[in-house]
């Protein structure tokens, strides 16, 4: 029978992981935690929880860290769930569906419902927000340093709405303005690095494209004063990376 191993990447995750784990356990043949040397509790739960933890510096680059993940596990196929991330009994569900089928010429996408400091956002582009999370262990890898890609020969298949990932995306304000820094410096150095550059309509333009797309045309105004208030910070985002893509071009 086809086995699974789950695959987490975390670094001071003490407040999330338990919840993560738990939202795995009723299928996962095992469950391995690449650990970016966590100063709190983060490791002490995990192998609470039982599982494999092998620590390794991040240093910036999130595709590396999940191949190396990949490479720790052993099973037939593999799940990529984030430390703040749930998935539901549905989800869950469907997955053991899928991996007992053991049909490897499939890969598939779940869809992930983001909650904001306790409410849920389904518009403006955030439900279904579709990731690549289940794989055949053996021709799979990940590609880039954030917002990465899954390298695979499957044909890609979604998972109904109906079972999704739950993404508790920031635990406050400080948390998520930090992240927000930390990907758009990322993010500028990727586009650095592929030879793209920034120029003053860029800096201006696409902040203001970013934040009609999101609340107008996504429909963000749906989720009130929340989806107004993310649609703005997205676009604070947009511009932060591409003021920085164009200080590195200097």
């Amino acid at each position: 029978m086809a086995t699974i191993s789950v695959l987490i990447i975390a670094r001071n995750e003490e407040k999330n992981i338990s919840d993560c784990l738990d939202s795995v356990k009723n299928f996962a043949d095992e469950i391995i935690v690449i650990d970016d040397f966590s100063t709190d509790r983060t490791v002490e739960i995990c192998k609470n929880h039982g599982a494999k933890i092998f620590q390794r510096a991040l240093e910036g680059n999130f595709g590396a860290q999940k191949n190396f993940a990949i490479e720790q596990a052993s099973c037939d196929w593999i799940f990529i769930i984030d430390a703040d991330e749930r998935a539901t009994p549905e989800l869950a569900a469907e997955i053991k569906k899928i991996v007992a089928e053991d049909n490897k010429k499939f890969a598939w996408k779940c869809a992930r419902l983001s909650c904001f400091f306790g409410k849920y956002l389904r518009h403006g582009g955030w439900f279904p927000d579709y990731v690549t999370r289940l794989l055949p262990r053996i021709g799979t890898s990940v590609q880039g340093l954030v917002h990465e890609k899954i390298i695979h020969s499957c044909v890609e298949k979604k998972i109904s709405t109906d079972k999704y990932l739950i993404h508790h995306t920031y635990r406050n304000w400080e948390n998520y303005f930090s992240k927000m820094n930390n990907y758009s410096a990322l993010m500028a150095k990727k586009m650095h690095d592929e030879g793209k550059t920034a120029n003053f309509l860029d800096i201006i333009g696409r902040p203001c494209w970013a934040f009609l797309r999101m609340y107008i045309l996504r429909g963000g105004f749906l989720d009130g004063l929340l989806g107004f208030v993310m649609a703005a910070f997205n676009s604070v985002y947009v511009m932060q990376k591409y003021v920085k893509l164009y200080y590195l071009g200097k």
